[in-house]
């Protein structure tokens, strides 16, 4: 299911930034706006990021081989840390020396009203993405905040959409209010005051991403959740007596590792009923009698 719905969303923030993309870098060459540059290049590094996302699933999806016995599962957590450095790269970095020579470097805006026109059609397209990636986050983060599904979700690319959705929209409004004070005002240092406000915002982004990507990718165990459901699953009272330790590590969305050392009855060579986990998420059993009855 995370697969299915990340891939949506993915897909329509592909189509959404591509079309943005092309209309800020038209508004950009009518107007000379700073901060529809930068709005510009931030737009074609989520093009680029959906690329990456839809790239890591294929490659996830590689059969395991002698190399790696585990799959290729984390080929989705590789690419997704990879987006998050673009996004401050190309997005962030960029943004925040733009805006800082625009300040110090001011110059006359071109067509305004034209700015503000792709802004608002670009808002109604990162909206849509926006509304698209939040409705198929919704069945994974059940009653979970959304901050709190971007910190606990194994299933990298609805955060990483989440967020650049998010980010773009703020975005959006703060080149919006860069042009307008512009046009108001007659000073064209508030537009590069709008573009350096958005390289802020992309990068504080950037750095939640690259936080959560990189712990991913380094293995993340099952939430207390989850860690409770397998343990419920594993001892029965009769064939298991009691864990004595439980470990677990994700090698993918939706490939969990577990690996249980538990206590049987003296004499006892049944193994425990696995049956009431999921196919996928069976945990590998190291079968240990007690040292005493």
């Amino acid at each position: 299911m995370s697969a299915h719905g990340g891939k949506k969303a993915i897909l329509a923030a592909l189509g959404a930034n591509a079309g943005i993309a092309v209309a800020k870098f038209a508004g950009f060459l009518i107007t000379g706006s700073s901060s529809m540059l930068a709005e510009s290049v931030h737009s074609v590094a989520d093009t680029s990021n959906q690329g990456l996302l839809l790239l890591g699933q294929k490659k996830a999806e590689r059969e395991a081989d002698q190399l790696h016995p585990f799959g290729y599962g984390r080929n989705r957590y590789f690419y997704s840390f990879v987006v998050a450095l673009v996004l401050f790269t190309l997005g962030s970095l960029f943004a925040i020396y733009e805006g800082i020579h625009k300040i110090q470097h001011p110059e006359e805006l071109n067509s305004a009203f034209v700015a503000i026109a792709i802004l608002f059609i670009a808002i109604c397209l990162e909206g849509y993405s926006f509304r698209t990636a939040a409705k198929e986050s919704r069945p994974l983060k059940g009653n979970a905040s959304w901050w709190n599904f971007i910190r606990t979700s194994r299933s990298p690319e609805l955060p990483v959409v989440l967020l650049e959705d998010t980010g773009a929209l703020i975005g959006l409004v703060l080149a919006l209010g860069g042009v307008g004070l512009t046009m108001v005002t007659g000073n064209p240092v508030f537009d590069g005051i709008g573009t350096l406000c958005i390289g802020v915002l992309l990068g504080i982004i950037a750095v939640i991403l690259i936080i959560e990507m990189q712990s991913l990718l380094i293995g993340e165990g099952a939430t207390a959740v989850e860690t409770e459901l397998i343990l419920n699953a594993l001892v029965d009272g009769t064939r298991i007596e009691r864990v004595i330790h439980c470990k677990t590590q994700y090698l993918g969305p939706e490939e969990i590792l577990v690996a249980a050392k538990v206590a049987v009855p003296v004499g006892s060579t049944i193994e425990p009923d696995l049956d009431r986990l999921s196919a996928g998420d069976r945990p590998e059993t190291d079968l240990q009698a007690p040292d005493k009855p």
